[in-house]
């Protein structure tokens, strides 16, 4: 009994960040537990279960920021610890583990599309957009009004340290957007000439503050300061159930050789210490609104998105757990 090769691969590349962005991390995780469910090797329901249990915690330790991959994780195996304290057998077991895993995936690829044509419908015509780091909600929404012919330009920010702008720039001229790719630290300069922002969230709190890549925050109180919105374009599934009960989200801190080359910074000082968070937390107030697949609602109304979504999550321990 053990976990399948396939799945360990998938949380070596998440944890290095080979699989970025929460909807991509989301929907490997789950596939990763159908790959699990599929390749199984054990003969018995209890032995199966066991494995299921030991591959879902591998892949929640990988990135505890990223709300996305434990509620992915949630959604398969809450289904089947259903299915196995009900008495499931083995082959049933493993179907409703491997449907649930597929439905997730599905439910999570048509959310990005809805949200593009719900987002879309508050640009306007000759808007100048600012984006940050790299989110296929937010790049849905951008796409689907250029598709609509509305004449937009998007501002692009570098997104240091990983730079993932440079995937987001790459991504929206590809589908002929004109955009403007600038360092980090000029996002204020330039925003007196955006008319909104336009950001995806790692994660999402009961009181609709979002945890995102480091500099969102910035950027949104920016915004706020030039009366400019600021749309957080994000799945459901990324709203953070444990926040309701007051939990506080973990911000990761990432590697400092992402900032600084190792063998560079082996030559600085001893007592420089290179700090190096993934993310930052965007008060409620400075967003305007929050696009889901569902609907755009005001951040106040994100408990209602995690009553509706996970409050079954709150009556049990973590389905991986024993």
């Amino acid at each position: 009994m053990a976990v399948v090769n396939e799945v360990l691969e998938i949380a070596r590349k998440i944890e290095n960040m080979e699989i970025r962005g929460a909807g991509k991390i989301a929907r490997y995780a789950a596939y990763a537990l159908q790959l699990q469910a599929e390749k199984d090797e054990a003969k018995d329901v209890e032995g199966f279960w066991s494995d299921m249990k030991k591959a879902a915690k591998i892949l929640y330790e990988t990135r505890p920021t990223a709300v996305s991959l434990p509620n992915a994780l949630r959604y398969v195996m809450h289904r089947g610890k259903i299915a196995y304290s009900s008495g499931a057998d083995f082959e049933q077991l493993k179907f409703v583990i491997i449907n649930a895993a597929k439905e997730f995936i599905h439910n999570s690829e048509n959310a990005v599309k809805r949200i593009g044509e719900i987002g879309a419908k508050r640009i306007e015509d000759g808007d100048v957009i600012m984006t940050h780091c790299h989110s296929k909600a937010a790049i849905s929404v951008m796409k689907t009004a250029w598709e609509q012919g509305k004449d937009i330009k998007v501002i692009v920010t570098e997104t240091r340290p990983k730079w993932q702008g440079k995937i987001t720039a790459k991504e929206l001229a590809s589908y002929g957007i004109p955009v403007i790719y600038v360092v980090d630290s000029a996002a204020r300069h330039y925003m007196k000439m955006t008319d909104k922002v336009v950001m995806g969230a790692d994660s999402i709190t009961a009181n609709g503050a979002v945890i995102n890549k480091i500099g969102t925050a910035l950027i949104a109180l920016t915004a706020k300061e030039h009366r400019v919105w600021t749309m957080i374009a994000a799945e459901t599934y990324k709203f953070h159930p444990e926040t309701m009960l007051g939990q506080l989200v973990e911000i990761e801190m990432r590697d400092p050789t992402e900032v600084i080359p190792e063998e560079e910074l082996k030559t600085w000082p001893k007592n420089i210490e290179v700090w190096n968070p993934a993310f930052d937390v965007t008060p409620p107030e400075y967003v305007d609104v929050i696009i889901t697949e569902k609907s755009i609602i005001p951040p106040y109304a994100a408990i209602d998105i995690l009553k509706e979504e996970f409050g079954w999550a709150l009556k049990y321990s973590e389905p991986w757990e024993d």
